[in-house]
C-alpha cells in the first residue's frame, strides 16, 4: 500500500507541475496579447492625433498671426487646405529641443527656434503655445504624451569656396540621393558702407542648375566676402519638391543685433543688443544698424519692402549698450511670410542677423512637445507635408502615460 501511495503522489506531483508550467504559459500569452493590443491603441492614437495636428488649422483660423491661446489646436494651413501647414502657426511653438533665452530688459523668457549660421527666431513664451496647453487642448493631456518634429524634406547647404572675390558652393540634396539638375533660385545680401555709421544692404540674385554631383558654385565678383558680411539664402527645385537654405558671414565678433519677437498680432520685433541678453565680454561697443523685409512671393521670390518709419517704430538706429534705448521697435509691413535682414557695424567691422517672419521662408525646423526617451513603446507617424511651398517632412512620436500593465507569472 505504501508503494502505491507514493506512485500516487508522484503522479500528483507531476501534473501539478505541468498544469503550473501550463498557466504560466497561458499566463504569458495573454500577457503579450494585453501588450500587443496597448500597443495597438496607442499606434491608433497616433494615426489620429496626426490626423487632428495636420488636417484641421485648430480655432481660431489663422491662430499663428495672433496672440492669443487657441481653443482647438491643429496646424493646416487654412487658406490652402490639404496637407498644408502654417508657417505662422509653427512660429508660435516652443520649442523642445533648445534652451530658452532671457532678455532682462523685458524681463521676459523667449522660445529659441533659432538654427544658428545667422538666422534667429525668438518668440515670447508668454505668447506662445507650449506642449501643455496644445496637449489639453487635444485631449491626451495625463493619458499620452507626444513630440511633433517638423523639418525640410530638402537639404540645401552652402558652403564657402573663396572669399575675394566671393564664391560659395550649393548642394543640394534629397531623402537618400543627390539631387542634380535642381533650379536654384539665389539672393546675396551684402552689409556695405554708406554716408555715416550705418551700413546699406546690397542685393544680387540669379538662377543656376546643380551639376550631376548636385552641387553648383554661385559667384560675386564684386563682393569681398573678407571684409564684409553677408547673407546668401538659396531655394532649390526640382521635380514638385522645393528647399531653402542659408548661410551669413560676420566680422563683428560677440558684439550683434538680436531680433525678439514682441508682438505677432501687430507683427511687432525688438532688436536688442548682444550685450544685453548675454553679457559678452569687452569691448561694448555702439551698434548702428539698418534694416529691410524681403517678402516671399510666388515661385520662391523676394521682393523688398522698406520699412516706414513712425512713432516707436524705426529702420535704422544705434544700439549703445548702457545708455540710450535698450531697444528699438520694429514693424514687418506686411502679414505675408519673408525675411528680415538687419546690417549692423561698429567701427570697421560689420554683421548681419536674418529672422524669418514664418518659419519655411528660411527652412528653419521645429521640435515641439515631450521627450519619449523613457516610454515602454513609441509609435510613430511620418507624413510629407509643404509649409508654404517648401517640401517637409513631419515626424509624429506618441507614447502612453499611463504606464503598462505586464502580466507575469510568478511561481
Amino acid at each position: 500500500m505504501a508503494g502505491v501511495t507514493i506512485d500516487h503522489l508522484v503522479a500528483l506531483t507531476l501534473l501539478l507541475s505541468v498544469l503550473m508550467l501550463s498557466i504560466g504559459a497561458y499566463s504569458q500569452i495573454i500577457g503579450a496579447a494585453v501588450i500587443q493590443q496597448q500597443n495597438h491603441h496607442i499606434a491608433m492614437k497616433a494615426y489620429d492625433l496626426a490626423n487632428t495636428i495636420l488636417l484641421s488649422p485648430g480655432y481660431p483660423l489663422g491662430w499663428g498671426q495672433g496672440n492669443s491661446t487657441p481653443s482647438a489646436f491643429g496646424l493646416q494651413d487654412p487658406d490652402v487646405g490639404g496637407y498644408s501647414v502654417s508657417p505662422f502657426s509653427l512660429q508660435r511653438l516652443v520649442s523642445s529641443s533648445q534652451a530658452q533665452v532671457y532678455y532682462p530688459k523685458t524681463g521676459q523668457w523667449y522660445s529659441n527656434n533659432s538654427l544658428g549660421g545667422g538666422g534667429s527666431l525668438l518668440v515670447p513664451i508668454i505668447n506662445a503655445v507650449n506642449y501643455t496647453t496644445a496637449a489639453k487642448l487635444l485631449g491626451v493631456n495625463g493619458s499620452y504624451g507626444f513630440q511633433l518634429t517638423v523639418m525640410e524634406t530638402l537639404n540645401v547647404s552652402i558652403s564657402e569656396v573663396t572669399l575675394n572675390p566671393l564664391r560659395l558652393r550649393v548642394f543640394v540634396r534629397g531623402p537618400g540621393l543627390i539631387l542634380s539638375g535642381a533650379t536654384l533660385k539665389y539672393f546675396l545680401y551684402h552689409a556695405v558702407p554708406q554716408g555715416g555709421q550705418y551700413p546699406s544692404i546690397e542685393t544680387f540674385s540669379g538662377t543656376t542648375q546643380t551639376d550631376s554631383t548636385g552641387s553648383a558654385v554661385l559667384e560675386f565678383l564684386s563682393v569681398d566676402g573678407s571684409q564684409n558680411a553677408y547673407s546668401a539664402v538659396v531655394y532649390a527645385s526640382l521635380g514638385g519638391l522645393s528647399g531653402v537654405g542659408y548661410r551669413s558671414r560676420e566680422t563683428s565678433g560677440n558684439n550683434k543685433v538680436i531680433p525678439f519677437i514682441e508682438d505677432f498680432e501687430n507683427r511687432i520685433v525688438l532688436l536688442a543688443h548682444s550685450y544685453d541678453v548675454h553679457s559678452y565680454g569687452p569691448p561694448v561697443a555702439a551698434l548702428h544698424f539698418n534694416a529691410t523685409f524681403f517678402l516671399l512671393t510666388q515661385n520662391f521670390g523676394l521682393r523688398e519692402i522698406q520699412l516706414t518709419e513712425s512713432a516707436g517704430l524705426v529702420r535704422s538706429g544705434k544700439l549703445n549698450y548702457g545708455e540710450g534705448y535698450p531697444y528699438f521697435r520694429l514693424q514687418i509691413p506686411t502679414e505675408g511670410e519673408g525675411i528680415l535682414v538687419v546690417a549692423y557695424r561698429w567701427g570697421n567691422n560689420y554683421g548681419m542677423v536674418m529672422m524669418p517672419w514664418g518659419v519655411s521662408a528660411l527652412g528653419f525646423s521645429i521640435t515641439f512637445g515631450g521627450n519619449p526617451s523613457s516610454a515602454d513603446w513609441v509609435a510613430t507617424e511620418i507624413r510629407q507635408v509643404t509649409v508654404n511651398g517648401i517640401a517637409y517632412q513631419v515626424k509624429l512620436a506618441v507614447w502612453s502615460t499611463k504606464g503598462q500593465q505586464i502580466w507575469r507569472y510568478k511561481p
